[in-house]
């Protein structure tokens, strides 16, 4: 059994993955825990997939690619599957409406779907363009990570700073406080953006340390108290074997 699968209602259906700070590593990690049938895609560029991930790669042009993917997976457990694109080190995601239709008819029973990019930064507010969540997600996992907490807010750790200061009333220069990343997970600018009936379930990983966990129950805490929207916070460290910190309720 996988407490982080359980945690983050992650072991059925399309579920989505928005935010920064260790959004791709909690999506790799979610697939290689998954017992059953997975499928892997995204709905934005996503970086050559790691070689460490054990799942059959099905790059195709669009109108290619379904057929391939169904004819792979009677014969692969877990497949990752893009298009390809003209970007260095990337991969060309699938349009939001194509991957309801490749999860069914694939049979996976999870398909884990990166739906924005964030830079590598520990923190992100989206644009109007994103995320570009498929209308039948199930469940969308915001990702924030606790090492923004205290750091100057600025574009070394932050994907979209103007859109951050909108959203959160953070100031570029000052320290990110546990209220701000609380803000963010709550807001329907931000966390929340594009949602739609989704499950919700924000994760604030990097929950490295005592001192982490205290900055990040705060920051549970206070976006539970400032949503009805989710039920739960969970606090993570992908640095240890068993990932799942505390799982914040409110």
């Amino acid at each position: 059994m996988s407490e982080l699968l359980d945690a983050l209602e992650a072991r059925r259906g399309l579920v989505c993955f928005v935010g920064a700070g260790g959004k791709k590593t909690t999506f790799y990690r979610l697939a290689a825990e998954h017992p059953g049938r997975v499928g892997i895609t995204a709905t934005v560029h996503i970086p050559f997939f790691p070689k460490s991930v054990r799942a059959h790669p099905i790059i195709a042009e669009e109108g290619a690619l379904l057929p391939a993917l169904l004819e792979a997976s009677g014969r692969h457990g877990k497949l990752i599957f893009a298009r390809p694109s003209d970007k260095h080190g990337r991969f060309a995601g699938l349009p939001a409406s194509m991957v309801a239709d490749a999860h069914a008819r694939a049979g996976f029973d999870v398909t884990l779907v990166k739906a924005d990019g964030a830079r590598s930064r520990w923190i992100k507010a989206p644009n109007e363009s994103e995320p570009r969540i498929p209308p039948d997600a199930d469940t969308v996992i915001c990702v924030v990570s606790a090492q923004a907490i205290g750091q100057p807010l600025s574009d070394r750790i932050a994907h979209r700073v103007e859109r951050i200061e909108a959203t959160c009333a953070a100031r570029a220069g000052e320290p990110i406080r546990p209220a701000h990343v609380a803000q963010l997970l709550a807001s329907e600018e931000a966390g929340l953006r594009g949602v739609g009936k989704a499950r919700v379930v924000p994760v604030i990983n990097m929950v490295d340390d005592e001192e982490r966990r205290g900055l990040a129950t705060e920051a549970a805490e206070r976006a539970l108290a400032a949503t009805d929207r989710f039920d739960r916070v969970v606090l993570t460290s992908m640095r240890r074997d068993a990932a799942v910190v505390e799982v914040v309720r409110r």
